[in-house]
């Protein structure tokens, strides 16, 4: 008996992760760019501008966002070193958090599935699925490529399907 529930204390901690994992929130509707003055961030020739009232954070992370424009995708870059000269989808979104305040160092694609809170932010959201991370800022989405493509960091007004990932967001954002 005394095995039993030794065992039985063991097993807890994976069931716990089985159940935070399933409680996750997944996306359902497409991510879709549609400027609204006041609430989401213009696009204009490749930069974006956030609303005048967006949070510090928020004005932050679009101007990192703007300073990866026209980065090469590179595996595995924005990792190593902080300022590099390629960003992979998961250096990209720990790049924009990073210098927005709002992330101490980087974190793989798979790392963001603990990130922060569960759910659709009001200002940020980042959307997760195995092997691949992207990050809407203001309504406009981040992203190092789509379906089949690898880009490097693009500010994407085309709409992406989003089945199949995971939302979170930083807190109060």
């Amino acid at each position: 008996m005394r095995k039993t529930g030794i065992l039985l204390l063991a097993l807890i901690p994976m069931i716990g992760n089985l159940v935070s994992c399933s409680s996750q929130v997944k996306a359902r509707k497409p991510v879709s760019y549609r400027f609204e003055h006041g609430r989401t961030a213009l696009l204009k020739n490749g930069v974006a501008y956030a609303p005048r009232n967006a949070p510090p954070a928020v004005k932050r992370a679009i101007a990192a966002g703007n300073r990866l424009q026209g980065k090469p995708y590179k595996w595995g870059g924005g990792h190593g070193r902080h300022l590099d000269d390629g960003y992979d989808c998961s250096g990209t979104v720990s790049y924009v958090l990073r210098e927005s305040g709002l992330l101490k160092g980087s974190l793989p694609s798979s790392g963001y599935f603990k990130y922060g809170k569960k759910g659709e932010g009001r200002w940020i959201t980042i959307y997760i699925r195995k092997g691949h991370v992207f990050i809407t800022v203001a309504g406009l989405r981040l992203d190092t490529g789509g379906p089949g493509e690898r880009t490097g960091p693009r500010w994407k007004p085309e709409t992406r399907q989003s089945v199949g990932h995971v939302m979170r967001h930083p807190r109060g954002l």
